[in-house]
């Protein structure tokens, strides 16, 4: 791993503030599109859930006009429906909104190459553009746990 972003993914904190303080005044979160779908089996074994649809939002986090990070959140239809206000979330960071609740646990992240085929890695690159390769994008995965916030 290329040593000038392995403090960028093991750093402590939220990643959105560490870019927002990057970034200064150049720092933008935009929602790029969010649907309902159905869940795979590896987002239900990830979000340990039974469920067989969720909700699906793509942001992009940017510094300057370029793209810095690319997230996908994955909340499965038994939290949306007791946490509806997650699906209005628009341009807010979900990561700075949950950790301003109590009751909320995020997961040790996870880290690893994205792979070729996998749909985020296809959309990623057409988003960014032909230089980015997939072999380039890295995936950091956490689990949300909302479930004692109320």
């Amino acid at each position: 791993m290329d040593a000038q972003l392995r403090p960028w993914l093991i750093g402590k904190g939220l990643l959105t503030q560490r870019l927002r303080e990057a970034c200064g005044g150049r720092f933008a979160l935009r929602l790029v599109d969010q649907w309902s779908g159905l869940l795979s089996a590896s987002h239900k074994a990830a979000l340990r859930t039974e469920d067989s649809a969720g909700l699906f939002r793509d942001v992009e986090m940017c510094c300057g006009g370029y793209v810095w990070v690319f997230s996908q959140t994955v909340i499965p239809d038994s939290t949306l429906c007791v946490h509806p206000w997650l699906a209005e979330l628009g341009d807010a960071a979900l990561g700075e909104t949950l950790a301003d609740l109590s009751g909320v646990e995020r997961s040790p992240y996870e880290y690893a190459w994205l792979p070729a085929v996998d749909a985020a890695a296809a959309r990623i690159v057409e988003m960014v553009g032909e230089d980015l390769k997939p072999r380039d994008i890295i995936t950091k995965k956490s689990i949300e746990n909302a479930d004692r916030y109320r």
